[in-house]
């Protein structure tokens, strides 16, 4: 018998290689298939029940004054939490680098900011339907008039010196960045600057620290009006849209964002929103306030008083602020029409038993309902073992009593849910406390239905402290 040839092996080994490398690839794709495809984002926001959000933290997008929460971007995100029904989480940094790093890690499900649609912008994200439209413009300080001699106000970009302009390092304005040095004659000197916000930029031309800086006018318009040294004639870059970024993945949370956005506008709240923010001489004002988390790192006058007692039961004090705000805005001597009073709104027996008397200082009016936390969480049964569990137990006792919580943990065990959890579990059954049988009963449905939303008192106060959490430190 004749021996195979040479070329006849090394074609057969060839052609067995092939086959094991065909079969070993849809064995891993069958095994694998996350690393296949990336899961959908409208589908981790189902699954995961919140909504996480990328911003900014500026005067415009994204603060707390005096307690509260506010700001365009948050604003507009709220909205769309409501429309897909879950709640808000939002990550913020002014570093537009970091912000394209968590879209691009899945950390977060949209970029919540006036992003410029741009081609170098669409290599980074695929951006939402515009919101509206604006252009940049040359910021400057006018001469002063003093002594000292300053540098007159350049009228166009034809007469631009050999000089230093700051601008927003992003990768979503590189092609407006050239043109304007193009138009500058190639004079312009270009200093990109991360984790810094345009409002700080202009704030630095205003004071001296910086002579040129180059922003949307929208946002140099409004502080045109509290930095009146200021000069935002020159036209850096003509008019274009901006909108959301979304994951190049994610087509089904874009076409969400289009259909809410769609919704939004015709309704007039986008332009509503817009104008409480951009053409508001309030929003200005803030700046001057001590209690403006951009200028500012305090919640309230009482926020030293605050700390001090959130040692006492080991929680953050922002959580214990997050609390007080929401029984009192931060108003000492309040009374309610249930004769619950101070600025945790003890009742009047409560208050009697950890020593608040009608004279009490809101250092001591603090340091009681502290002691009533406390109080609280020990009369908790032990097997709620998880300390952010017993956190939220603890929140629902002050508001609504033990008796209560304890029912409903009761009633949740009787429906198959677990009674040691809040969310999705015992609240659940609490915030329905009033109904023999209630919606979707665990034995009819297997899970609750993707309208379902938590809510009540509980949800403001973790709500509200992420914001605390993200903006004061």
């Amino acid at each position: 018998m004749n021996k195979p040839s040479r070329k006849y092996l090394i074609f057969r080994t060839l052609l067995l290689g092939l086959v094991i490398v065909v079969i070993a690839f849809f064995l891993t794709r069958n095994l694998y298939p996350g690393e296949v495809k990336k899961k959908d984002a409208l589908r981790r926001i189902r699954e995961r029940g919140y909504l996480v959000a990328l911003t900014d933290r500026n005067t415009l997008n994204y603060f707390i004054y005096r307690g509260e929460p506010m700001g365009y971007q948050l604003e507009l995100l709220q909205s769309f939490a409501g429309y897909l029904g879950v709640p808000l989480r939002i990550i913020a940094t002014n570093d537009i680098n970091k912000l394209n790093y968590y879209m691009n890690s899945n950390a977060a499900d949209l970029m919540a900011l006036n992003l410029p649609i741009t081609h170098e912008g669409r290599k980074q994200v695929s951006f939402s339907s515009p919101f509206m439209e604006t252009r940049l413009v040359l910021v400057q300080r006018k001469p002063s008039g003093g002594a000292s001699r300053q540098p007159a106000v350049i009228k166009s970009l034809k007469e631009f010196p050999a000089d230093t302009v700051y601008v927003r390092k992003s990768p979503f304005l590189i092609s407006m960045y050239h043109t304007f040095y193009k138009n500058t004659g190639r004079k312009a000197i270009l200093k990109e600057i991360s984790d810094i916000s345009q409002e700080e930029l202009i704030r630095r031309v205003s004071t001296g620290a910086i002579r040129f800086a180059v922003c949307q006018e929208n946002v140099a318009m409004l502080y045109h009006r509290f930095y009146n040294n200021l000069d935002i004639s020159v036209l850096a870059f003509p008019l274009f849209s901006y909108g959301w970024g979304i994951s190049h993945s994610s087509d089904s949370l874009r076409a969400e964002v289009d259909a809410w956005l769609k919704e939004y506008k015709q309704s007039g709240e986008l332009k509503q929103t817009y104008l409480e923010y951009f053409d508001n001489q309030q929003v200005a004002n803030y700046l001057k306030s001590d209690f403006f988390s951009v200028s500012g790192n305090h919640l309230s006058p009482f926020d030293d008083a605050i700390r001090e007692q959130s040692k006492q039961i080991l929680w953050d004090w922002r959580l214990v602020a997050s609390l007080i705000y929401e029984e009192s805005n931060f108003k000492a001597g309040l009374t309610s029409t249930k004769s619950a009073s101070g600025l945790m709104q003890l009742m009047p027996e409560t208050a009697r038993k950890f020593g608040i008397d009608e004279n009490a200082t809101p250092a001591r009016q603090i340091a009681g309902g502290v002691r009533y936390l406390q109080y609280l969480d020990k009369l908790l049964p032990g097997e709620i073992s998880s300390p952010v569990e017993r956190i939220y137990f603890v929140l629902a006792c002050y508001n609504v009593g033990l008796g209560r919580v304890m029912a409903a943990r009761e009633k949740a065990e009787k429906f198959g849910k677990d009674k040691n959890r809040w969310n999705g579990n015992v609240d659940y059954y609490l915030l329905r406390r009033s109904k023999k049988q209630p919606v979707a009963m665990p034995d009819s449905v297997g899970s609750y239905p993707f309208d379902y939303k938590t809510e009540g008192f509980v949800d403001d106060i973790v709500t509200r402290y992420f914001h605390y959490r993200n903006l004061i430190k």
